[in-house]
């Protein structure tokens, strides 16, 4: 056969697809965007807009109920197309689009309910909820659960893969206060998955959720919430040497007697002159405003005067709006657009029960206040704190779930934006980031096992399967032989069968 006639052939083909993709899906009653509609632009923008027209979906669909899941997956399965679900849309290398073009988008939007059962502390909730709303409807009934501080991400995600917050030291991460979920299969089957039906499925759920169906209402275990939160900053530029004794410090203050209440985590960004890096302490704090001056004294004591300190004492739900750094964030998503950024994000969690050398530091604090102040990429880097005494988080075993880091003591997080926050994103961010990372491995010991964590998902990340879930990988495989043979929920980062 020509050349000629065989793309012919193939182009009726994908035109033939995608035609009776649209009519089956309008036959269902499901309501679904394609490239032919004018609101396909908006739907599919990544929230990482190094993506931006990057990913065309065959299809981005807006089901309402789990049945309708179930006919959107069968009608993806019979067609051969590849189903990914999207929730907040907040996949750092846009996974929610499928990663590739021509996938079936499940966005789950409009799964918003949450329900509190008073009578023991369950909530059940709609996987098209954002942070933000969970937590002013959870906080409205004197409820919570543990996430992160950013009020757009979506629970879907944010709980399939970890679910880090200020109060995770306190209460562990979103997934560990999972109790059971509704998940619709790859064959269409809509089932629950808990400690008692389908097991496996559960366990799997709960560290690399995407791969192995789709989440329409995860119901929680919550916690009452506190009396009161507190959140902090303080900030100082610093040269190479002091903040390389101050991480040093940190290190040591955190493996001490520190409570569970208390969520630190340090920041960094530019400094100014060149060899210096601002370096600031941030967190949460629920014990009590009187006790948390006595709590960082140990480090506090260690370190030079301050150059801007900021405490903001509230209600605990008030609290959620700091999300670090002295940004506040309102809960609600109504009140303003979600925002946009381009970037390239890597990320390092120690290795378990492991500590993090004074020549990673050095290197690392070297690394921001030179190069670090040369380039004009735009760049904030996070080091949470996971583990410590008395941390919730590593109290968990490591085989009860499939995360893999239970006993790292921090998670990095190598975050770094173009110039202008706009595509195109250029190539030396990719170089940089690579350098912040290399500025840590390459002076730890050559057996530092480190991690990654999947919730700041790297596209260029060559050995993914052993950073993101370590021993576990070849027990999700299994599970995904099980439940999704043909291989119909996959993306880049998806468990391979």
């Amino acid at each position: 056969m020509r050349l000629v006639s065989l793309v012919l052939l193939v182009s009726g083909l994908l035109v033939g697809a995608s035609n009776d993709l649209s009519s089956l899906l309008s036959k269902r009653g499901i309501s679904f965007a394609t490239a032919s509609n004018s609101s396909y632009p908006n739907i599919t923008a990544p929230y990482n807009l190094r993506f931006e027209n990057e990913f065309q979906p065959a299809a981005v669909t807006f089901p309402e109920t789990a049945h309708q899941v179930s006919e959107v997956i069968r009608i993806g399965s019979r067609l051969n197309y590849n189903v990914v679900a999207r929730s907040g849309g907040h996949s750092y290398i846009a996974n929610g689009l499928g990663g590739k073009n021509g996938s079936v988008v499940v966005d789950l939007r409009k799964f918003t309910e949450i329900t509190v059962n008073s009578s023991n502390g369950t909530a059940r909730v709609g996987t098209g909820n954002r942070l933000g709303d969970i937590a002013l409807t959870l906080g409205a009934s004197g409820r919570a659960i543990p996430h992160g501080t950013c009020p757009y991400v979506g629970i879907g995600g944010h709980a399939s893969y970890g679910g880090y917050g200020f109060t995770s030291r306190m209460w562990g991460l979103t997934l560990d206060h999972i109790a059971s979920l509704e998940v619709v299969l790859a064959n269409g089957d809509i089932v629950t998955a808990s400690q008692d039906e389908n097991p496996e499925l559960f366990w799997a759920k709960r560290g690399a959720g995407g791969s192995f169906g789709i989440t329409t209402s995860i119901e929680f275990r919550t916690q009452a919430v506190p009396s009161s939160g507190v959140g902090f900053t303080y900030a100082w530029l610093m040269n190479v040497t002091d903040a390389t004794q101050a991480l040093d410090d940190f290190q040591e203050f955190v493996q001490s007697d520190i409570p569970a209440e208390l969520g630190p985590m340090l920041f960094f960004f530019p400094g100014s002159p060149k060899g210096y890096v601002t370096f600031g302490l941030t967190g949460g704090w629920y014990g009590g405003l009187e006790n948390l001056n006595s709590t960082l004294e140990p480090f506090l004591t260690k370190m030079p005067e301050p150059s801007n300190v900021l405490f903001q004492n509230a209600t605990f739900v008030e609290s959620l709006q700091f999300a670090g750094d002295g940004y506040v964030l309102p809960l609600n998503t109504s009140l303003k657009p979600d925002t946009n950024d381009t970037f390239y994000t890597k990320s390092i969690m120690t290795p378990a029960n492991k500590t993090v050398p004074t020549a990673a530091w050095e290197g690392f604090m070297s690394y921001l206040a030179n190069e670090g102040n040369e380039t004009s990429l735009k760049w904030a880097i996070e080091v949470e704190v996971y583990g410590g005494s008395n941390s919730a988080v590593n109290s968990v075993p490591l085989d009860d779930t499939a995360f893999a880091h239970r006993g790292s003591l921090f998670t990095f997080q190598l975050y770094v934006s173009s110039p202008n926050s706009k595509p195109p994103y250029p190539e030396d961010g990719f170089t940089f980031t690579d350098g912040l990372a290399n500025s840590i491995t390459s002076n730890s010991p050559s057996d530092w096992d480190y991690g990654a964590y999947p919730n700041y998902i790297d596209d260029r990340l060559p050995d993914w399967q052993q950073r993101y879930y370590g021993t576990h990988y070849q027990r999700l495989q299994s599970v995904k032989r099980a439940v999704d043979p043909s291989n119909i929920f996959t993306f880049p980062t998806s468990i391979e069968p």
